[in-house]
């Protein structure tokens, strides 16, 4: 048994050397190459560490670390969707939950079934641990853009209204998070890298 669960582990592990070639749209600090999905996952750990005082109620930072490295590894299989998409919606978790259901289950049952768990539980946003997950997840971006002269929000003509309404969700995790990236979008428009 434990040969076997081993060996479905090493699979996992290899399979998910894929999340390095799944290009985001957003730049890396004051960079014009853009962030790869296992870079972003690596960047939100190192942030949930270094930011879980900020969190609004406590929260179980292990768990956290598990829901921001392994959310996007459906991605593999999904694909990388803008949040600023107009053609695809953002919300594509039908197709998601099938990649979640192929690429855990690759891991035996029980590590299965605990991914796709945290996986659902990020998705669906409702628990401490996932709102500064999500949290996470929309502040990196915000940060990457405001050092990149608008980055993505130049480059693809996104408005004030779009990234404040979706960067809003940063204030669920975290109010003080929330004050900060409110002020960077003010300065933001203030400074024309913003368009209100």
């Amino acid at each position: 048994m434990e040969a076997k669960s081993l060996l479905q582990q090493v699979e996992f592990i290899k399979e998910i050397d894929k999340l390095k070639y799944i290009q985001r749209k957003t730049k890396l600090f004051n960079s014009d190459r853009c962030e790869n999905d296992a870079e972003h996952s690596w960047h939100l750990a190192m942030m949930t560490i270094i930011l879980a005082e900020h969190a609004n109620q406590p929260i179980n930072v292990l768990k956290v670390l598990k829901m921001v490295l392994i959310h996007d590894i459906v991605e593999i299989d999904a694909g990388d969707t803008f949040i600023y998409d107009t053609t695809k919606s953002h919300d594509n978790t039908e197709e998601e939950l099938l990649a979640a259901k192929r690429i855990f289950g690759l891991l035996p049952a029980d590590q299965a079934k605990e991914f796709i768990e945290i996986w659902i539980e990020f998705e669906e946003g409702i628990t401490e641990e996932a709102k500064f997950a999500r949290s996470m997840d929309r502040f990196e971006p915000l940060l990457q853009n405001t050092s990149n002269n608008g980055g993505t929000w130049a480059e693809f003509d996104v408005s004030y209204d779009k990234v404040y309404n979706k960067k809003k969700a940063i204030e669920k995790g975290s109010s003080a998070i929330w004050k900060y990236a409110e002020n960077l979008i003010n300065e933001s428009v203030k400074k024309g890298i913003l368009k209100k």
